[in-house]
Formats: structure tokens, sequence, C-alpha cells
């Protein structure tokens, strides 16, 4: 440490750290093995010994804005190898964790589900919502004749209100869902930005250089994706490498049920006001429905995987169990394993548990679009523009100084 250098600690940070997952951050006595061994690391970056350094210091303001922690996915190496038992890995996943809450906006929101006690309330939030409007909408009843999910929102028991050309049902659900969305999109967006302006804050040079949208987007956030998708750095990985067997029908699951859910809007909410019969559920022999079903399947495997991974690495390594990693598996498990029931129940005509299965998957997939933006589910969006940043920080133009 240089002469006159004040180091002021926060020690609230090193205890939410400790409280996190984080309990073995003091074991850390700086022998930089985690950093030969992380694919990260380089000779002027020495990920993630640096990040301990910072931790054990409680150096909070420099962590939440340093991309590498975000870059981290968490392969193991780092843990496997510590010869103190130091798990540089659940320190570095309790960073993300906190960082999400410090970027999250609103903050009351984000503090709400950054602790597994409040898992009573971040369930019945959605649950009284979607009961409202299943209740205001006269739809508290079994439809009569063939299980129909289209008239669940409606009043009527065996045949669809239209109003200004879309079902009740259609329109209800894009009240609920539309502007739950539009609002998670809006929260990561503030949280991403925040994010970027701090990590910009720690470049040892200030660039003149200021992309436009398009220069952004095609020089840096694109490729970004492109690496992201072929999940070249999990090929790195030595301690956990069967954790893309997770990932990958994991992101092809939700890539596919973004297809067939935009198809299903445009069907519905489009073409549905001009054309008869568009609002009719899609048929088992149709394409999109043949997507969303193997989509279903492979996103209840992936996740499987990941929660049988996960369960492994706590029992094998002492990995910490924490309500950040399992909140995200279970809202996910439940998005999957409700929507396939309901289905199944719907063609085996038992409409008490169909609809009840129904109900249930609309609760778990409000969940999973309101609190994207904190919980690990962030690090899909966090993660992306922090490996832009990389790219940005590596290039030419951060090295061009404003005058």
């Amino acid at each position: 440490m240089s002469e006159g250098m004040t180091v002021q600690p926060d020690l609230g940070f090193i205890k939410y750290l400790k409280n996190a997952g984080g309990d073995t951050l003091k074991k850390c006595y700086q022998c930089a093995t985690c950093s030969v061994v992380c694919p990260l690391s380089g000779d002027n970056k020495p990920f993630p010994r640096k990040e301990m350094i910072w931790a054990q210091w409680g150096l909070k303001d420099k962590l939440v804005a340093d991309p590498d922690v975000m870059l981290c996915h968490q392969c193991g190496d780092c843990t496997a190898y510590c010869p103190r038992g130091a798990k540089p890995g659940d320190v570095l996943g309790a960073i993300r964790a906190y960082a999400y809450t410090h970027y999250g906006f609103p903050q009351g929101l984000a503090k709400l589900c950054s602790e597994g006690k409040n898992l009573p309330i971040l369930i019945l939030i959605p649950t009284l919502i979607i009961g409202l409007f299943w209740w205001l909408s006269g739809g508290m009843h079994l439809p009569q004749g063939a299980i129909d999910f289209g008239l669940f929102f409606d009043s009527h028991k065996d045949h669809a209100t239209i109003i200004g050309g879309l079902t009740q049902n259609v329109l209800i659900i894009d009240i609920i869902f539309v502007p739950a969305f539009a609002f998670a999109v809006f929260a990561a967006y503030r949280g991403v930005s925040a994010m970027w302006q701090a990590m910009a804050a720690q470049l040892p040079e200030k660039s003149a250089f200021r992309p436009s949208v398009v220069q952004f987007v095609t020089m840096f956030l694109l490729p970004a994706i492109k690496e992201i998708l072929q999940h070249n750095r999990f090929n790195q990985c030595g301690a956990n490498r069967d954790r893309v067997n997770g990932h990958l029908p994991l992101m092809f699951a939700f890539i596919a049920l973004l297809a067939v859910t935009a198809y299903s809007m445009v069907r519905k909410d489009v073409v549905g006001m001009f054309v008869e019969g568009m609002h009719a559920p899609l048929a088992l022999s149709d394409p999109f429905k043949i997507l969303a079903n193997v989509a279903g399947i492979a996103l209840i495997v992936g996740i499987g995987i990941l929660w049988v991974n996960r369960s492994k690495m706590e029992e094998e390594s002492g990995a910490t169990p924490t309500f950040y990693d399992w909140f995200l598996i279970g809202m996910i498990m439940a998005v999957g394993v409700t929507g396939m029931a309901a289905q199944i129940t719907r063609l085996i005509e038992i409409p008490v548990l169909a609809y009840m299965f129904y109900f249930l998957h609309l609760v778990s997939v409000f969940m999973l679009f309101l609190y994207m933006p904190y919980t690990k589910f962030a690090h899909m969006v966090y993660r992306t523009f922090a490996m832009a940043f990389e790219k940005y920080r590596e290039s030419p133009f951060a090295g061009k100084v404003s005058q």
C-alpha cells in the first residue's frame, strides 16, 4: 500500500459477503493459486486474487464496478484448487448478488428479492395480482365443455368474449404481462446503465470516444452475445465443465419460448383482430406448438441438470447454499413443471387440476418477469454488458484521452 493511502472498509458489506456465501473469505492468504488456474486471469489482471483482497478490505465500490466480477461464470476451478478452502467462486457469487441489489431499481423491490425470509411475500405479490384479475374478469369458474385456457379470464363458460377485436382472456393477459415485461426491461436498463458508468469511471484514462448506438451494438454488444451463445468460456472450465450441459438446453428453451410467445402475440393480438379463429389455442400439430413442447422439455431438463449440479457442488465441495442460487432454480423449475402439468392434465381432461396448474404457471411466469432484474437471472443481462465493456476497454478507443 502506498504511503498516505487510506482504506475505509465497509464492514456491513463484509458481513453481507459472509452471510451470502462468502463466509470463507478470511481464509484467503493471497497465494495466487486462484489466478493461476483461472482462464480469465492475465499478467496484468490477477483475477480473482485482487477481488479477494478488495473483498477482505471491504472495498464495495471497487467490486461492484469491476467488470471481471460479472465476467466470472463460476466454473469452480479457483475453489477446487484453493489450498486454504477460501472458495473464491462463492465470494464472487456473493459480490454479484450484492451488485444486483446495489444497482437495482427501485431499491425497495431489489432489497425484497435479496433475502430468503421474503420468499412468502415474493410469491404472494404475483398470486394476488393474478388472482385479482381472475376475480374481476368473472373467470373464477370451470368453463363448460372441453378444457380451454383461452377462457380462464372470461365470464362466459362456453365461448370467448370479444373486446375491441381481442378476446377478453388475451386482453387481460396483455394487461398483466406486457407492463411486467416492460418494467423488467426498464429496471434492467437502469441497473446496467449505472454499472456501465461505474465501470467506465474505473478506467485509468478517460476516453473521448462515445460510440453511437449502432457502433455500440455492432462493435461490442453483438460480439459479446455471440460469445455467450457459443458458450466458449465454459469450455475452458475444469472442475464444473458439465455445467454447460444444463446451460445449453436452458438457453435453447428460453430462445424458443420467446419465439413462440412472439408468434402467439402476433397471431392473437394483431392478426386475431382481423381474422376470425386466430384466438383459438394452437393445435398440437402446429409447428410452433411442437417447438413450445420441445422447449418446455428442454427447460425442465436443463434446470434439472443445474439443480443436480448445484446440489452436488454443495455436497462435495462444501459450497454454501444461498437464496440467490436456489430462488432462480426454483422459479424456472416451477415455470417448466406447471406449464407441462397444465397441458398434460388438459389433454387427459382433469379440469380442476388443469386450471389449477395453469394458474400456478401464470404466477411463476409473472415472478420470472417481475424479479428478473434482481435475481441471478439478471446475470444474463449484466454479464452480457460486462462482456461488451470488456471488449470496449480492450479496444483502441478506450485509450483515446479527451483533451
